[in-house]
């Protein structure tokens, strides 16, 4: 019988030896059980309570905190003001989606042909805009929508052309919409120029003695084997559109066209911190997060299945 090697070195690793993994691996156990698997469990616990006040609530024992079950999640699911806030940035989302990974696209594989000139110029400033805050690209934004002092309102009265107000109405979706895509695209064209310089040269190579124009090795070739990036940044960007909460909570004192509960993050925030109501507001984020995480999951089952059907062909 083989000897193990414990035996065939006469002698057990020193205990520092065999702990030492779980050393390694505590600061990210710690940091993970700190920052989400307590606020997620603390997020539980209250969206399954509610505070009953009993008269006016102004005694010492006048609010107290009960068990509440489910109709924290009943109030949530059937409220209609999240329901249309869905609504919104579903529309928001159709919008922003298609055009950021388009552009970003576009511009990778502009970056990654070989005329192109200025090449780590030009992608350090497509990216910029990624690395300003989403609160500050919205003000500066949101100042160029505001008709008293938009440059472009200037521009389009002196040459007597309709100056459209871009922040109420149709035009409001737009302008959420280009904030958005003006600060994502820069990233996602990175993820996506990054996995094409990772296609080997051979290929292209191959292709050029066989004919191909540059049209067509983008086409043909290019677009195909970035598909797992592109399925990457899409997921990315249907999430961080489902997430959306900044740019309409920026832009609200500068119209009336956005209203405290314009999208779900808002109407969490609302009940939270203007309302009071926690419990409730607790349930309808443990809601969206369940629907962020289903469409997720979905969408990802839907894209593997596809890729598989794809390599049995």
């Amino acid at each position: 019988m083989p000897r193990t090697r414990r035996e065939a070195n006469g002698r057990r690793r020193p205990y520092g030896a065999r702990s030492a993994p779980y050393g390694f691996l505590a600061p990210a156990v710690v940091l993970f059980a700190l920052f989400f698997a307590l606020p997620v469990g603390y997020a539980l616990w209250l969206s399954l309570h509610k505070v009953d006040v009993e008269g006016l609530g102004l005694g010492r024992n006048a609010r107290t905190e009960v068990w509440a079950g489910l109709s924290n999640y009943t109030a949530a699911l059937t409220d209609a003001e999240l329901g249309q806030g869905a609504l919104r940035v579903l529309g928001y989302g159709a919008i922003v989606v298609p055009v950021m990974l388009g552009l970003a696209l576009l511009f990778a594989l502009l970056l990654d042909t070989e005329r192109v000139r200025a090449r780590a110029f030009s992608r350090l400033t497509i990216f910029l805009p990624y690395a300003i805050p989403g609160v500050v690209a919205a003000l500066l934004w949101g100042f160029l929508y505001l008709p008293d002092v938009s440059p472009f309102h200037h521009v389009l009265g002196r040459l007597g052309l309709p100056r459209p107000d871009l922040l109420d109405g149709g035009p409001l979706f737009l302008s959420l919409a280009n904030i958005a895509v003006w600060g994502g695209t820069g990233f996602n064209m990175i993820v996506i120029y990054t996995s094409l310089r990772s296609i080997p040269a051979e290929v292209y190579e191959a292709a050029k003695l066989d004919g191909a124009t540059p049209l067509q090795i983008a086409l043909r070739i290019k677009i195909p084997m970035v598909v797992p990036s592109l399925v990457l940044t899409f997921f990315f960007s249907v999430i961080a559109t489902l997430q959306v909460f900044s740019e309409p909570t920026t832009l609200k004192p500068l119209t009336n066209g956005i209203s405290t509960t314009w999208s779900p993050l808002m109407k969490v925030y609302n009940d939270a911190f203007v309302a009071g109501n926690v419990h409730a507001a607790s349930a309808t984020a443990v809601v969206l997060a369940a629907a962020t995480f289903a469409l997720s999951f979905a969408l990802l089952r839907a894209s593997n299945s596809r890729a598989k059907q794809q390599g049995s062909r």
